[in-house]
């Protein structure tokens, strides 16, 4: 057996992904989770708002072609404790909901 390069959980030796965290094993390649305790709640807040901008462009079929990918990415980010670029921040502002966005903001600007 080998141990994850990130989180030190026991995993497989072929395996390409931590099952514990998500890192990637091949290349080395580590997320760092969130170090803010209050991005949970944050987190929570991101993922409301998400699926209500959702629901509220659900009467259009075209936006929802960019606003359901959105609200999955972020939420497995989320999930993940991994970080949000400010270029997606901005994107979910101005393109799923308002609040999301701004809230994603804060939290990538909290991330520092």
């Amino acid at each position: 057996m080998a141990f994850c390069k990130y989180c030190g959980a026991e995993i497989d030796e072929s395996a390409k992904f931590c099952p514990q965290c998500g890192a990637d094993q091949q290349y080395g390649v580590v997320y760092e989770p969130v170090s803010n305790s209050s991005s949970d709640d944050l987190g929570l807040v991101i993922k409301i708002f998400l699926v209500l901008g959702c629901i509220s462009f659900g009467w259009f079929i075209i936006p929802l072609a960019w606003c359901i990918p959105m609200t999955v990415y972020a939420w497995k980010r989320i999930d993940r404790r991994e970080k949000i670029g400010i270029g997606f921040g901005v994107c979910t502002l101005l393109f799923v909901s308002m609040i999301a966005g701004i809230c994603l903001l804060v939290r990538s600007g909290s991330d520092n």
